[in-house]
C-alpha cells in the first residue's frame, strides 16, 4: 500500500485522540456537504442554496428550525435534517468510535444506514494501517469492505466468491457503461459485460488503486473458499487451507475491531464446524447467521436449505480470560457467518461489540 485509500470516507480529514480514536473535525463535516445527498443541484431553492454555503464556510455553525423549514424539497429537508443530527452527535460523542458505541448500545436507531456505513468505513480505514505502524494486505482491506457494504455470493469452480452487491447490480442492469448501458439496454442493444476480477496477490495493486479513486469503486470479488480439496486418485484427497482466503482475511480485521473499540484482544479463527460438549456462547455476525446458531444451540431443526446457507463459522478465543465473565472464562466464542436466501450477506459489525461475554456485562 503506497498511497491512501477509501478517500470517500472523509477518513484523511480526521484527527485522533491519545486513544486512536477518530475526532470529527470541521473539515471533515464540511465534506458530507458534497455528497449527493446534500450536494446542491440546478433544482435547489434559494433557501437551500445559502443554507449549503454557509454551511460549506463553517460547518458547525447553528442551523434553527425555521431556516431549515425554508427548504422547499421535503427529500432536502430531511437530508439536512439527517446531517445536522449526525454532526451534533458526533461532536457530542468526540469520536466516531464513541459515537458508533453510544448509538449502537442505545438499540432506538434512526440514522440512515448510509451515514453509518460511512462512519464505520472511517473507523475501517483507521485500523488497516494503524496510523501508518502496520500495512494491510489488499486482502484485509476487500474483507473489510464486508463490514460496511452488502455483499452478493456466487460460486465459481467449486469457489465462493463475494462481490459488491451495488456493483454487480449495476453491472447487471448497465453492463457497466453507467447511463449509457441503461440507454443501451432499454434500446435491446448487446453489450459486452465487463468482468470483474477476483483478488490475488498478482492484482493487489490493481485494488490499491481502484480503492484511491475518489469515486470509490468496490470491482474486486473475495474469495471466501478457506480450505481447497485437492484429489490424489484412488479415492484419496487432501484440504489445503487457502492463504489467502478471504475469511482469513476477514478474522484478521474483525480481531482488530475488537481490540480498537473495546479494549480487548481476541483471536478468531474460521473452522468448518462447532465440535463442542461444551458449546456455551456463540453470536452471528449477520441476522441470518444469529438465528441458526440459536437453532442448533438449542437442537431445534434445521433444514438443508439453510445450513448450505452457512459460509462459515468461526471459533473466538480471548487472549486474557479476565476479560470473560465468570461463567464462561476460558470457553470459546463461536461466530457464524451467512448469506439470505437470496445469496445476498449484510454483516453487522455491531453484533461482536454488542453481545460478546466481557467480564464488563456483569
Amino acid at each position: 500500500m503506497t498511497q491512501d485509500f477509501w478517500p470517500a470516507c472523509g477518513y484523511t480529514l480526521l484527527e485522533r485522540n491519545p486513544q486512536g480514536w477518530c475526532v470529527p473535525t470541521p473539515a471533515y463535516l464540511a465534506a458530507w456537504l458534497a455528497r449527493p445527498e446534500l450536494a446542491l443541484v440546478p433544482e435547489s431553492c434559494r433557501a437551500e442554496t445559502r443554507l449549503h454555503r454557509e454551511l460549506q464556510r463553517d460547518p458547525l455553525r447553528p442551523v434553527p428550525p425555521a431556516e431549515l423549514a425554508a427548504l422547499k424539497d421535503a427529500d432536502a429537508r430531511e437530508n439536512y435534517a439527517h446531517f445536522l443530527n449526525l454532526r451534533d452527535a458526533l461532536l457530542q460523542a468526540g469520536t466516531l468510535e464513541g459515537w458508533l458505541l453510544a448509538l449502537w448500545r442505545g438499540g432506538h436507531i434512526r440514522v440512515p444506514p448510509l451515514f453509518i456505513d460511512l462512519v464505520v468505513q472511517a473507523v475501517l480505514r483507521g485500523l488497516l494501517d494503524d496510523g501508518g505502524t502496520r500495512e494491510a494486505s489488499a486482502f484485509e482491506a476487500r474483507a473489510a469492505e464486508m463490514l460496511f457494504r452488502t455483499q452478493r455470493l456466487s460460486t465459481h469452480e467449486g469457489r465462493l466468491l463475494a462481490g459488491d452487491k451495488e456493483t454487480l447490480d449495476l453491472q447487471r442492469e448497465t453492463h457497466g457503461f453507467g447511463d449509457l448501458g441503461r440507454l443501451l439496454a432499454q434500446a435491446a442493444q448487446p453489450l459486452k459485460a465487463v468482468q470483474m476480477q477476483v483478488l490475488q496477490t498478482h492484482n493487489a495493486a490493481d485494488y490499491w488503486a481502484e480503492a484511491a479513486r475518489p469515486g470509490g469503486r468496490h470491482g474486486f470479488l473475495l474469495d471466501l473458499t478457506h480450505e481447497i480439496k485437492q484429489e490424489l486418485g484412488h479415492g484419496l484427497a487432501f484440504h489445503l487451507t487457502h492463504a489467502n482466503s478471504g475469511l482469513k482475511a476477514l478474522s484478521r480485521v474483525l480481531e482488530r475491531w475488537v481490540q480498537h473499540l473495546l479494549g480487548v484482544e481476541v483471536r478468531i479463527t474460521p473452522q468448518p464446524k462447532i465440535d463442542d460438549p461444551q458449546w456455551r456462547w456463540h453470536l452471528g455476525l449477520d441476522a441470518e447467521a444469529s438465528k441458526l446458531l440459536d437453532d442448533l444451540y438449542e437442537d431445534r431443526p434445521v433444514d438443508d436449505e439453510r445450513l448450505a446457507r452457512l459460509i462459515s463459522l468461526f471459533r473466538l478465543d480471548f487472549a486474557d480470560a479476565r476479560d470473560m465473565r465468570a461463567d464462561v472464562a476460558g470457553k470459546p466464542v463461536y461466530l457464524g457467518l451467512m448469506s439470505t436466501a437470496e445469496q445476498v450477506l449484510r454483516c453487522k459489525p455491531q453484533n461482536l461489540l454488542l453481545n460478546l461475554p466481557l467480564a464488563s456485562m456483569v
